[in-house]
């Protein structure tokens, strides 16, 4: 286990380092930079005031230099200096990825096991009502936009009802509970999410059911809960420990709308913040943040699989 974990480690510092100089590059390229913001700022600027300053700031460099410089400050602690919040970049980073933490994680659990509840639910009562109504529920979770799902429930629960906030931060001074304003946008993810992964769980449901082992322990005189949880379930669940994984990554990459719909202080609408105002040091800390927590789901996938499935445990640690 030890040697399967670090393997996978590796792999996932390769792909956050070539996917950093990807990220950087990119931003890079955008129009406009920090020095032509300070430029615009101040009318008395001069072309010499604006190259001394490209010069200082290591704008002028190529990118691949100014790739190394950053990296090089990035391992001595240095995120440098947010522009639009005027505070270290990891002051600014910190609530911002709390926030995001406590929609996302809440969302992804709840999706999770409403999606494995559903899908084995269907595929036990294969062209039953349930069936019908679970894949109408799921076809519609995957129909229906995030955005337009957020403006409907904020138009019912806010506008008609009265019942939640629109959106906005929790707060003690509002005429709504604090727990309140995360109910809105952390519905809108969760039924965003639901569809798709249902019906995963349902076609796997099906394929694990008719295995010869599941007959076997049919045979055997086990009862049903325990073929269908202990067995199929488990089984099943070697495929869609991808599935899930990616529908975190997901969750975190889809919050960006909903966040900013909403109102919410997160990860999401920090790096829309960051891009519109050409922020380069937030908006690389907070993508690269965001490609971490991505990473990092994908490798919790991995360590189930092993835990899943012995057989792929012993497959790592017998190779070459």
């Amino acid at each position: 286990m030890p040697q399967f974990i670090l393997s996978r480690l590796l792999g996932a510092l390769v792909v956050l380092a070539a996917k950093s100089f990807v990220i950087f590059a990119l931003i890079g390229l955008m129009p406009g930079d920090p020095i032509d913001l300070m430029a615009a700022a101040n009318p008395e600027a001069t072309a010499e005031d604006v190259a001394k300053l490209r010069q200082i700031y290591g704008v002028d460099q190529p990118i691949v230099a100014r790739y190394l410089n950053w990296v090089r400050a990035l391992a001595g602690g240095d995120f440098g200096y947010s522009r639009i919040t005027h505070r270290p970049v990891l002051d600014s980073v910190g609530p911002a990825v709390v926030n995001t933490l406590t929609l996302t994680v809440p969302a992804f659990i709840v999706s999770t096991l409403i999606a494995l509840v559903l899908g084995t639910a269907a595929a036990l009562r294969k062209g039953s009502w349930v069936e019908r109504a679970v894949n109408l529920f799921a076809f519609a979770g995957i129909s229906v936009p995030g955005f337009w799902l957020g403006l409907l429930l904020i138009y019912i629960f806010a506008v008609k009802l009265g019942v939640l906030p629109a959106g906005g931060m929790p707060r003690d001074d509002g005429g709504y509970a604090p727990l309140a304003y995360l109910a809105l946008p952390l519905l809108t993810l969760i039924i965003v999410e639901i569809g798709g992964l249902t019906r995963y769980v349902r076609a796997s449901m099906l394929d694990v059911m008719n295995q010869d082992y599941i007959r076997t322990a049919r045979s055997k005189g086990l009862a049903s809960r325990r073929v269908i949880w202990s067995h199929a379930l488990r089984n099943a669940m070697i495929p869609l420990a991808t599935i899930i994984a990616l529908g975190f990554g997901h969750l975190v990459s889809g919050a960006t709308l909903i966040e900013t719909m909403f109102g919410w202080r997160g990860m999401g609408r920090l790096i829309y913040e960051a891009i519109m105002g050409n922020d380069f040091n937030l908006a690389l800390t907070c993508l690269m943040l965001t490609t971490l927590m991505i990473l990092v789901a994908n490798l919790l996938a991995d360590i189930a699989y092993s835990l899943l499935d012995p057989r792929i445990r012993l497959v790592e640690s017998t190779s070459p």
